[in-house]
């Protein structure tokens, strides 16, 4: 039987945006393995009738012995369970990974890069320092390793191929995780204060801050909600301190709802989705808005404007901009045609683009090529 495992640094992404790919590879007759740490999500795989393996790595340590310990934990997992191809997410599973598999001679190896992230998008020092290293690891493991690298925008397939990180025969596009369109269908709008929705996890380079920014300057001429879905991260170095966040709500600049296991809830809560960050992958959370129907204000970000035509399904602005955002926010809550307007224009580019069978099936035609020898 074929097996596929799939590598990520904590449970939540496997569970969150890998469960629908299993279950479809599943009806294939192939088993699938999750490998991940250890964490609240396991109960969850479980109980949909998967296998999980824990692998300890840590997300922000960088002392060499532990991250040769994790690349060796990675290595006997890998002789041990025999996989026929293993699928690796995120920076550190795909680096470690890529070493692993070339040390055990598995050659049908997939690395999905989500997004450039902190390393490639943050300012501080530690970025700064940790980006030559990463960067010199991905030249290393990408260019010479066979597999395919698989990149959810064009931007950030570019960037790699212009720092020479990758091959470009071996790379493609393939835009996210996708999104399940009977799941999440269209909602009406609420009636009441309107309300705008921001949902992911609390970091600084989500735009967070500017969320939070706009939301003053706006409630300052109109009445209307903010709402935060989502949890600090204390794994990631962009992770918002919980008292900033609980700051935040006690002067009433936004409402906090933590972690929404059902975000149809959140959206049937809201008129509009923003998502001021800096730079994503494709992010799930507009697709899964686009889906509901929900007009959306983003950043002209890779990414982000991926996902969001100007004018047509929502509004671009400038990253870092709280004025341009709240301006863009106010003109959609004042004129109902147009949100619903957009609302449709949305829903159609979800169904038509984004869909879960249209992404599932482009991941499947890779790992049979893959498995084929290709």
């Amino acid at each position: 039987m074929t097996k596929i495992l799939l590598v990520a640094n904590t449970d939540w992404y496997l569970f969150r945006f890998r469960l629908l790919l299993a279950k479809h590879l599943r009806t294939q007759g192939m088993e699938v393995v999750f490998v991940s740490p250890s964490g609240k999500y396991v109960q969850d795989i479980k109980a949909n009738g998967f296998r999980w393996i824990e692998w300890s790595v840590g997300r922000q340590t960088i002392n060499p012995f532990g991250e040769l310990q994790s690349i060796l934990r990675l290595m006997r997992i890998f002789q041990n369970e025999q996989p026929s191809l293993v699928h690796l997410h995120t920076i550190k599973p795909v680096l470690y990974g890529s070493m692993a598999a070339r040390f055990v001679k598995l050659s049908a190896v997939v690395r999905s890069i989500t997004g450039r992230g902190y390393v490639f998008l943050g300012n501080d020092l530690r970025a700064k320092i940790l980006r030559p290293l990463v960067k010199g690891i991905y030249r290393l493991m990408l260019n010479a390793d066979t597999g395919a690298t698989i990149f959810e925008n064009q931007t950030d397939r570019q960037f790699f191929l212009d720092e020479s990180l990758i091959h470009p025969d071996r790379s493609l596009i393939i835009e996210g995780v996708g999104v399940d369109t009977d799941y999440y269908s269209p909602l009406p709008e609420p009636e009441g204060v309107p309300a705008v929705l921001m949902a992911g996890r609390l970091l600084w380079d989500k735009g967070v801050g500017v969320f939070v920014e706009a939301a003053r300057l706006l409630k300052q001429k109109m009445e209307v909600r903010f709402i935060l879905v989502g949890e600090v991260d204390p794994g990631n170095p962009a992770s918002i301190e919980l008292d900033v966040v609980q700051g935040w709500v006690a002067d009433g600049s936004v409402e906090w709802w933590g972690w929404q296991s059902d975000m149809r809830v959140a959206f049937s809560a809201s008129q509009l989705v923003a998502l001021p960050s800096l730079g994503e992958g494709i992010p799930t959370i507009l697709l899964e808005a686009a889906a509901c129907g929900r007009p959306i204000v983003a950043t002209n970000v890779p990414g982000c404007r991926d996902v969001v035509q100007d004018e047509v399904n929502g509004l671009l602005v400038p990253p870092n901009d709280p004025i341009r955002l709240a301006s863009a926010l106010a003109q959609l809550l004042t004129n109902p045609l147009l949100r619903s307007k957009m609302s449709k224009q949305t829903r159609l580019l979800a169904e038509q683009r984004f869909s879960s069978k249209h992404i599932i099936d482009q991941t499947q035609k890779l790992y049979l090529e893959l498995l084929d020898g290709g």
